[in-house]
């Protein structure tokens, strides 16, 4: 384990009043009073309901909630033993994931689940789903398959799940979903791994946990968990510092994983534990025109890195684009071209963080044109979109390999 620990005292010593755990649910949290009961309400009937033959602790990491956040928790659990504090280091939710991973190894657990706090829509049997597999020893890594409406999770369709399964070979749906269920030595893993100063501390963490177990080659499996419904966010209006840092840390992962990646073709379907039922989820608002704006102005930022790093033609297309307004030029190749030759970059260059700023124009130009390309389509319809696009990465993968080289 680092030297350094998330733990504060009076969590360590409660986590040391448990004595053992076989499952630790873990809810990062900041300021979610309005929601956090319900979702450790739902984890801990999860737990009776499901494994009522294990000791289980419920683990909430709080980065310094002044609303009652963690109040709420300790009125829900329920019979549920419940260790809640505020976890130390930068802020984030990966500082919070951080604090739960030692948590799990302090309990000698076997296995953990990391569930949103900000979820309207989870129930009990999320966490069957998400624990089960590793309990059963059926695998070491399971992720969230949702129904989600077609103006959500951008990032994960325009890039965190084309470029994870060009990359990787596996056709893990939501690698940046944010419920997860992994073992303990997947949970020692990330503790060991240097990246608490990154931006892994944040919203890295999500595509890190991912990009890690594919790396590693542990068995991964996919939970059907229905839709996923909670605080939305505009892409246009909210999504800019979440997308540099989740891109920033797909890029720092590409660099070091570059000789399991390489020899990478195809992609190869990943299992799913529970049956995939017809969901309708709620509607997600995303304003075109903000998106338009953003692509416009950021566009005029990002020229002279643009220059740097892109090919001519991308540069001259993508300026193009930006004076005209006309997102619908930043289509599918398009964008998996942009983004190979931001990830080529990469190889060279440490600050990832201003690589990604550098395709965070062409991210909301993308998102706009995408919008575009799904209008009048229902949901199964606006699957086929992603996977297409997700398909033009698998092909023009030997494109990144040759500007990589």
């Amino acid at each position: 384990m680092a030297e350094t620990s998330a733990l504060p005292a009076d969590m360590r010593e409660a986590l040391r009043a448990q004595e053992r755990a076989d499952i630790v649910v873990g809810i990062p949290s900041f300021r979610n009073a309005a929601t956090i009961g319900h979702v450790t309400e739902a984890a801990a009937e999860g737990l009776r309901r499901n494994f009522p033959n294990m000791r289980a602790v419920i683990v909430n990491a709080d980065g310094g909630s002044e609303d009652g956040t963690r109040d709420r928790v300790r009125a829900s659990a329920d019979g549920i033993p419940i260790v809640t504090g505020r976890y130390e280091g930068r802020s984030g939710k990966g500082s919070a994931f951080r604090a739960i991973f030692e948590a799990v190894t302090l309990l000698g657990a076997r296995a953990c689940a990391v569930v949103d706090s900000d979820l309207r829509s989870i129930t009990p049997e999320w966490i069957a789903r998400l624990v089960g597999p590793v309990i059963r020893g059926e695998a070491d890594y399971v992720t969230p398959l949702y129904a989600r409406h077609k103006h959500d999770g951008t990032i994960t369709n325009t890039i965190a799940y084309p470029l994870t399964r060009a990359l990787y070979g596996a056709r893990v749906r939501q690698p940046i979903g944010g419920e997860f269920g992994f073992d303990a030595a997947l949970a020692r893993i990330y503790l060991d791994e240097p990246v608490w100063d990154s931006d892994v501390a944040k919203f890295g963490i999500d595509i890190f946990m991912t990009t890690t177990a594919l790396a590693r080659g542990v068995r991964v499996a996919q939970a059907f968990l229905g839709a996923k419904i909670h605080d939305p966010k505009d892409p246009g209006a909210d999504l800019g510092p979440m997308f540099t840092q989740v891109v920033g840390t797909l890029l720092t992962l590409a660099r070091n994983n570059v000789e399991v990646w390489r020899r990478v073709t195809g992609s190869r379907e990943v299992p799913i534990i529970g049956e995939i039922t017809p969901v309708e989820p709620e509607a997600v608002n995303a304003s075109v025109r903000v998106l338009v704006e953003k692509f416009k102005a950021g566009a005029g930022e990002q020229d002279k890195t643009w220059e740097e790093i892109l090919s001519a033609d991308t540069r001259e297309v993508a300026r193009k684009a930006a004076e005209t307004g006309n997102a619908s030029a930043i289509g599918g190749r398009f964008w998996a071209k942009a983004v190979y030759e931001i990830v080529a970059a990469a190889r060279t260059r440490e600050e990832t963080e201003t690589l990604a700023r550098a395709l965070l124009p062409l991210y909301f130009g993308r998102v706009a044109a995408l919008i575009g390309e799904m209008q009048g389509l229902d949901q199964a319809g606006a699957e086929r979109v992603v996977e297409q696009q997700a398909l033009a990465f698998e092909q023009m993968k030997p494109y990144l390999l040759e500007r990589w080289a």
